[in-house]
């Protein structure tokens, strides 16, 4: 069979379950990794022929992305802020999202003097932690996750760029673990905050995939991460400083409420499809 043909093959058999777009995104990077191909050398040379071990590497990723894994998860890579980032299914696949949140926090602290010290809570793959030690060079970054196996693939990483973070297992919502963390001009978190309920409605490549309890909260108590992360920022946020978290967009006036009762200043932020899917809250002095 030609690198043609597989290529067409590929993609066919993955509209059974993506949209078109959606689906020559994947064969083009499966095609890159696996076969180091892109579709424009598909095109130079449709009758080129792969050797046969590629041939079974493509056919098995096919296999697994049938089954709906997502393509970060077969082969093992994703990107965050023009970082490649290794990841598996221990850790939350980097969305776009994020990395607007990370912009944000970014843009913030390059208009202050001093060098911040920050706390990423829930870490997973490292991404946020390490986008901003990346931007931020003189930061000082500690990062906590209670996933010991999530904190493996944030170390590998953080060790893959070459960035220097403080990592702890940490199970946050124990407030009796919180003494092990100091002052922070800077808390950020991308936390838990789809609902049980909403599980039914999402794609089964998140659903069967991705690490629940990065991803939902209880039906009865889906801001408990909030709630905890204002609790904590009023005791350990330095004077002047500020917290920034990711939240669900159909919950921002709850949560904006939350960070109301202590916090002098907070704001809801838009993401670029106009959802409000980012809060920052600080005591202004």
């Amino acid at each position: 069979m030609t690198i043609k043909e597989l290529y067409r093959n590929f993609l066919l058999r993955l509209q059974g379950i993506y949209e078109l777009s959606e689906a020559i995104t994947i064969t083009d990077w499966a095609f890159e990794k696996i076969a180091s191909h892109k579709r424009s050398d598909i095109l130079k040379k449709p009758t080129q022929q792969l050797n046969p071990s590629t041939t079974r590497s493509l056919n098995d990723a096919l296999d697994q992305l049938l089954e709906h894994k997502p393509i970060q998860y077969v082969l093992g890579e994703a990107w965050f802020y023009n970082m490649k980032l290794n990841v598996n299914e221990q850790v939350l696949i980097p969305r776009p999202e994020t990395e607007e949140l990370v912009e944000w926090i970014i843009l913030n602290r390059k208009s202050q003097l001093t060098d911040p010290s920050m706390l990423d809570i829930g870490t997973g793959s490292g991404c946020i932690a390490i986008a901003l030690k990346k931007n931020l060079v003189a930061s000082k970054i500690t990062a906590i996750d209670q996933s010991e196996k999530a904190l493996e693939v944030a170390k590998g990483n953080a060790l893959l760029h070459n960035t220097t973070i403080n990592f702890l297992q940490l199970d946050f919502l124990d407030e009796s673990q919180w003494d092990q963390l100091a002052l922070f001009d800077v808390i950020i978190s991308n936390p838990p905050y789809i609902p049980m309920k909403g599980k039914t409605a999402m794609a089964k490549n998140v659903v069967h995939f991705e690490p629940h309890t990065a991803l939902f909260v209880p039906d009865e108590n889906p801001f408990i991460f909030y709630e905890k992360i204002a609790a904590f920022g009023k005791i350990h946020l330095q004077l002047n400083g500020r917290i920034f978290v990711e939240i669900n967009e159909h919950f921002a006036k709850e949560v904006f409420t939350i960070f109301k009762k202590y916090f002098t200043e907070v704001q809801i932020k838009k993401d670029l499809s106009g959802k409000e899917r980012m809060v920052m809250a600080a005591v202004i002095c």
